[in-house]
Order: structure tokens, then sequence, then C-alpha cells
């Protein structure tokens, strides 16, 4: 087996229009605009309507998106009382994951055309930080709150997290962040979402699915890993001799280095600005303790190994989620809260393909390594003439 295609690498399997990785220039694009010029300019909720519908809104249009999103912002009641019964202690990446599949036994699954998909993309993009706020609120006993039609997306959900509307500063960062994450071609989870939506499943199995792979620590859980490194190290002056550690017992650095970048990952550029912002704001040291394991990691591996290695988006998005006072463990379902954007818009894609060939069931070829007993196969043997 050709070891550079393991896990699919290289392997082209679907065209897609959504987004584009240039892995060499350290590019990433979205419907043909570069994410960092949507930075700047956008906000989340366009750059939803950008990926489902292939282009940017009028601003008719925008307005009218957005009331559909503020509209669909709750959960149902008996949902909520459902998540009383959970452990206080239960993951919420598994918590996220059954309550997105059980979206379909309150919401019609019936139809299955393309324009009922894209009332389900809404309703997925709105219900997911309701669920993870409501889930943060109900597992500290805390009393569950509305969202507020006066807030956009980015807003809502820290209002309806922490119970105080924020600075207006604090929840544009937090927008731009949600804007990074929102797609990223075919990556795991969305590979997962296709996957799943190839079999015609409907979209709440494959944006399950998709949380599902999400919740890894190789993919989505890497942030959080990432949290757990900076909370070890504690401060600035421990950093080198922690890295070196680290590398010495050959233990990953998370957050550095990435499978398609051989550069510096746009997203990391962007929120390592946004690092340092928040950290001039808050006076914590986070971005210091990051901005240093970044150097370190560098120097020793081009040192020791002769490599170039760069921050992924995970490096700084993980000190900007603590130093917004948002729990470690809500840093994975905030990447889904973002990236069902780019989910929803994947799911559609593969359901409703417009150029030839339609998209087909998935369907790898695998390389069976196992017992070989001859041209038949192994012979059974009954229970009673088995030994040792």
């Amino acid at each position: 087996m050709d070891t550079k295609n393991i896990g699919l690498r290289n392997i082209e399997v679907a065209d897609t229009k959504i987004s584009s990785i240039d892995g060499q220039r350290g590019r990433l694009i979205y419907r043909g605009y570069d994410i960092l010029d949507l930075t700047k300019n956008s906000n989340f909720e366009e750059t939803c309507y950008l990926l489902l519908y292939n282009e940017l809104p009028t601003k008719n249009v925008l307005e009218k998106f957005k009331n559909n999103l503020r509209n669909a912002m709750s959960i149902p009641k008996q949902m909520q009382n459902n998540m009383k019964n959970w452990r206080k202690d239960a993951d919420p990446m598994d918590m996220l994951q059954a309550f997105v599949a059980a979206l379909a036994g309150y919401y019609d699954e019936e139809f299955s055309d393309k324009n009922s998909s894209y009332s389900r993309a809404v309703n997925l993009i709105a219900k997911i930080p309701v669920i993870v706020a409501n889930w943060n609120r109900i597992r500290n006993n805390l009393k569950t709150i509305e969202s507020d039609p006066s807030l956009n997306h980015a807003e809502n959900f820290l209002y309806m997290l922490t119970g105080k509307k924020p600075d207006k500063d604090i929840a544009k960062i937090f927008d731009v962040c949600l804007i990074l994450h929102a797609d990223h071609s075919f990556n795991a989870s969305t590979f997962t979402a296709r996957q799943v939506a190839s079999t015609r499943a409907h979209m709440y199995s494959a944006a399950s699915a998709a949380i599902g792979a999400l919740s890894g620590e190789l993919h989505g859980g890497a942030n959080y890993e990432v949290m757990k490194m900076l909370l070890d190290i504690k401060t600035e002056d421990k950093v080198e001799t922690w890295v070196k550690k680290s590398l010495k017992d050959n233990y990953k650095i998370m957050g550095m280095g990435h499978a398609v970048y051989k550069t510096y990952d746009p997203r990391a550029q962007v929120l390592k600005e946004l690092s340092k912002k928040l950290a001039e704001k808050t006076k914590e040291q986070w971005f210091n303790i990051t901005q240093k394991i970044e150097k370190v990691t560098i120097k020793e591996i081009k040192k020791e190994r002769g490599l170039d290695i760069y921050p992924n988006v995970d490096l700084y998005s993980a000190s900007i989620y603590y130093m917004l006072k948002i729990p470690v463990d809500l840093n994975t379902p905030i990447f889904a809260i973002s990236r069902v954007a780019g989910w929803t818009a994947h799911i559609i894609e593969e359901k409703f393909a417009e150029a030839a060939p339609k998209p087909a069931l998935y369907r790898p070829k695998a390389t069976y390594v196992g017992k070989y007993c001859g041209p038949h196969g192994c012979k059974y043997r009954s229970l009673d003439l088995r030994t040792k």
C-alpha cells in the first residue's frame, strides 16, 4: 500500500465549490473569497450565507437571513428538560452530538428537496449555539437564557452562555473566530458529514456524525489540548524547558504543524493578532506564553530535525477562548458552532450536486492484511476441537 495515501491523504474523492486550501502559499478560500479579506470586512452571518448560497447577499437578503437565524435560535423545552437528566460531568461533545441527532425528532424530515435543506441548515446553525450554552448553564445549576433578537450570532452565544451582554470589541473578536473556523475543505468532520450524506441520510444525522469526528483530539479536540498544555506550563519562563523536554520525550506540541499547510496557517495569523489584542485588554499572560511556545518549538525542531514547522489554527484559538472566560471543555463545541456552516453547505452540495457525475455512495477499497489460510479461507473447527 502506498503510505502517501494512508488516511486518504492526496486522494481526490469529489469536486467542491465551497472552499479551497493552498497549503504551499498559506491561503484559504471560501467560495472564491480569501479568508483574510472576509475576516476584515465580513461577519459570521454573511459568511454562512456565502458558504450556503455561493454568493454574497444583498443588504435586504442578508437582513432576512439574519432574521431567520434569530427566529430559529431556540430549542424545545422538552429538550432542555432532557438535558437535566444527563450527568453534570458528561463530555459536552457527547451531549452536543446526542442532542443534534435528537433534533430530527422535533423537526420535520419528510421533505428532502434542496430548498427544505437550506431551512434545515439555518435550523442547525441557529440551534447548536443554544444547545451548547443551555448545557453549560444546566450543568452549573443556572437558569437558561433565551436569545436576544437585538444581538448578532456571536453576541447571542456569549449572552446565552454568561447571562451578560458582551462588550462589542469582545464580541467582534469572537465573530472573527467563527468566520475562521467555518469551513476547511474535506477535513475529517466535513468528510464524515459528506460520507453520511452520500447514503441519503438526513442532515441532522450527517451533522451529528460530523460532531463525533470533530470530538477527537487530532481534529477539533486539539485546541482543548493546547489550553491544557498552557495551563500545565503556567508561566512564560517555563516554556523553553517544557518544550525541550516534550520534544526529547517525543511528545507532540499541540497547535504546531498541519497536515496541509507547509507555511503559516492563514487562520493562525489572524488568531495570533486577536490573542494579542485580547491579552492587552485583559492583562493576562496567555498570549506571551503561547507566542514563546511557537518560537521555541520552531527553533528546536529546526535545530534537531532540520524541519520547518508553523502554528495551526488551534495554537492561538485556545488562549482566546480562555480569555473570553469560556470553560476549557467548551473549546471543541465552539468549533462546532462555527463549522456547522461548512458542514451544512457540504451536505447540500453532496446531495444536490448539479455537475455530472452525480455524487455516489462513498465506498473506498481496503487492503486486507489479516490471516490467510489458503484459497478457500480458514477451516472452521467446532468448539470442542479447539485447543489452547
